[in-house]
């Protein structure tokens, strides 16, 4: 249990079912070459986690942004939860070095894969929601999102790239950007996509996520960067 320990310490928190931990950091890829092993894989867990961090999120944002509309809500709630940004919490506290993998997904570089990590991080909140309850989640959870929601706020990253990107070049270059997938690679539960947005007959800004959305979403951010350097020196 040294390990479930360490993890305890690492992330700053304490679970009364120890097993409940050591689950949440099991992947599937472990009881493939383990069939021997007690525990479930963390999947269930990564399943309660996405749902308890949607409603903790939610609930956070609607009181602590009271004036802000619907929509501004559920961009700032989706870039809070989203794939990286859930993982960039997991490799803020080394979450990957924890985590019970199979020899195989291990070579392959997964403990610094993200769709990995983000499971991880669910099924870490999934497993303190059954050992502590709601209120433990939120508190946690807060001390996180609170700087993480001033960053994104600050930047307007939870603002919709696509559209964005769209308004400004047709309104100064009269062209709608279109999007290109240009690679995807990966296995079939963490494929990773490239795609390219294109203004014209050029690409503007390039982009990876693990859907096409999310890719495409970070080719616009990009290429606004590109679009409004260009624009800005003329």
């Amino acid at each position: 249990m040294t390990t479930i320990s360490e993890a305890e310490h690492a992330l700053n928190l304490s679970f009364s079912n120890k097993a409940l931990l050591q689950r949440a950091l099991t992947h599937r890829s472990y009881l493939n070459e383990n069939p021997d092993y007690p525990l479930e894989d963390n999947e269930r867990l990564e399943f309660l986690g996405d749902a308890v961090l949607d409603f903790v999120t939610a609930d956070y944002l609607y009181h602590r942004l009271p004036e802000m509309p619907e929509g501004r809500l559920t961009n700032l709630r989706s870039a809070l939860v989203r794939t990286e940004r859930l993982a960039q919490f997991a490799l803020d506290f080394g979450l990957g070095k924890f985590l019970f993998l199979g020899r195989g997904e291990e070579d392959s570089g997964g403990r610094e894969r993200l769709a990995l990590l983000c499971d991880a991080f669910e099924a870490v909140i999934g497993a303190l929601y059954l050992d502590n309850g709601i209120s433990a989640v939120r508190d946690y959870v807060l001390k996180i999102m609170e700087p993480a929601l001033m960053e994104i706020l600050d930047s307007e990253t939870d603002k919709d790239a696509k559209s964005r990107l769209q308004e400004l070049a047709q309104s100064n270059l009269r062209i709608t950007p279109t999007y290109r997938t240009v690679d995807e690679h990966g296995p079939d539960h963490a494929k990773e996509f490239t795609v390219e947005a294109i203004i014209g007959s050029r690409a503007y800004g390039q982009g990876t996520g693990y859907s096409k959305q999310t890719a495409a979403q970070a080719a616009a951010e990009n290429a606004l960067k590109t679009l409004q350097q260009e624009l800005f020196a003329k």
